[in-house]
């Protein structure tokens, strides 16, 4: 009894976690997807306007909204 009930407990562990993992692949929740202030992850550098050298676009957020 005791091994059919280990059985069965394995089984669960698993499909649980291939579920949830499937589930955050094919609809990752918005905090997943974004940071606090809205800029998707994994964004290309983008100009400065004033040098024209390429920066993150958090430092281009963060320099006009004054932090």
């Amino acid at each position: 009894m005791p091994k059919i009930a280990m059985t069965i407990y394995s089984w669960a562990a698993l499909v649980i976690s291939v579920g949830g993992i499937a589930a955050m692949l094919i609809a990752p929740p918005h905090s997943l997807r974004s940071d606090r202030d809205g800029v998707p992850y994994f964004t290309p550098r983008v100009e400065n306007p004033e040098t024209g050298s390429a920066i993150r676009l958090n430092d281009l957020i963060r320099h006009y909204r004054g932090d």
